[in-house]
């Protein structure tokens, strides 16, 4: 009996600290705003929208990969989307979106990736549209891709990723659940001086306001004084930029992407990109002097595509009102605020180039924090 009692002892200990897999916020009632989530509390809430990873681990110095976000499930070139930029702050390289300012629509499924590997991304993108069938006579392609800098973690001078690490990632792009964390672009990412990654949320208005979907999916890698639905928790852990004890900068990026099924066009589209700014602000980032901090939004609603060819001189389409926005706007803010702590809480601690560690967020010290302050649900 008391070595069956010892094995169950030894078993519990093992499986709990192997079986421990990161959960997102709201598993700890953690509760972001007021509006309801979509059924996967992820971007893919927002119909034919699609998300996929390649991840890229080797050796003791590789941590990086490539996300990529697809607007719905047809030929995207073909069929159109209407799009807009924000720059929150300029320190990086959106490819492609001077193309989307100029005309408000989106060609290609967003990429998103590490700072020397835009330009494969690009490349590999503009292939896989020429290849696709029905675009046999393209002869221009605006292939939109982002980036963040995983240099602390990731040997980004070798530039390992490649044109099939894309194709990948497209192949196996898929609605539902959405993988966080240590995923694709997000690998080697690190924010608030913790391990970030890829992180997803979204929001569903009540009828009465529209029953639109807002959803986000965030490459998080930036500074600042981490706060969590308000809680000072970067300060209560006493990691923060320019802290005694952490006196780096806050500098890095932050790659947002928002969606929606509402009908709304390239210039409300805009602001509703502007607002995502404001979730990242209410997580305690500053958009450092050298942090890329670019949101990229589109609408996924049918009758608003653009149609590569077509005889018809004119597009008549049925769109928000400017009063009918505000929900909007506070759904992008709360799904682009929960996308946030959600890279942080679902990422795991990661070792990497020059054998440098970043640790996860210690998520038993956040949620002791949060009860001191009654933030948890």
């Amino acid at each position: 009996m008391r070595l069956l009692f010892v094995f169950l002892l030894l078993f519990g200990m093992i499986y709990h600290a192997l079986g421990q897999e990161r959960k997102r916020a709201r598993a700890f009632g953690v509760k972001i705003g007021v509006l309801a989530t979509g059924e996967y509390n992820a971007i893919t809430d927002v119909p034919g929208v699609k998300v996929g990873h390649t991840t890229i681990k080797q050796a003791d110095d590789v941590r990086t990969g490539v996300t990529v976000v697809v607007p719905h499930s047809g030929n995207v070139f073909q069929d159109k989307v209407p799009a807009a930029v924000y720059v929150g702050n300029g320190f990086g390289k959106l490819a492609g979106s001077t193309q989307v300012q100029e005309l408000g629509n989106l060609e290609t499924p967003i990429v998103l990736t590490n700072t020397l590997s835009v330009g494969t991304a690009m490349n590999a993108m503009v292939g896989l549209v020429l290849e696709q069938p029905g675009n046999e006579r393209v002869q221009s392609v605006n292939a939109v891709v982002g980036e963040t800098n995983d240099g602390y973690l990731n040997d980004i001078r070798g530039r390992h990723i490649n044109e099939v690490h894309l194709a990948e990632a497209l192949r196996h792009a898929t609605g539902g659940a959405v993988a966080e964390g240590n995923v694709g672009a997000g690998t080697g990412t690190v924010c608030f001086g913790f391990k970030g990654g890829i992180g997803t949320s979204s929001r569903k208005l009540p009828q009465s306001l529209g029953g639109y979907t807002v959803g986000v999916l965030v490459q998080s890698n930036f500074g600042g004084n981490l706060q969590i639905d308000g809680v000072p928790v970067g300060e209560a852990l006493g990691q923060f930029s320019y802290s005694k004890q952490i006196m780096e900068s806050a500098d890095g990026s932050c790659m947002i992407v928002v969606a929606t099924d509402a009908p709304v066009d390239a210039r409300n589209l805009e602001r509703m990109a502007k607002r995502a700014i404001m979730g990242l602000a209410k997580t305690g980032g500053i958009a450092s002097n050298g942090s890329g901090d670019y949101v990229i939004a589109f609408s996924s609603h049918p009758d608003l595509r653009i149609p590569y060819t077509t005889s018809e001189k004119t597009q008549t389409v049925t769109l928000l009102r400017n009063d009918e926005m505000s929900p909007l706007f506070m759904a992008t803010i709360e799904a682009t605020e929960e996308a946030i702590i959600n890279s942080l809480f679902k990422a795991e601690t990661m070792k990497g180039k020059e054998g440098r560690v970043v640790e996860a967020l210690p998520v038993e010290k956040v949620i002791k924090i949060m009860k001191k302050h009654n933030a948890l649900n």
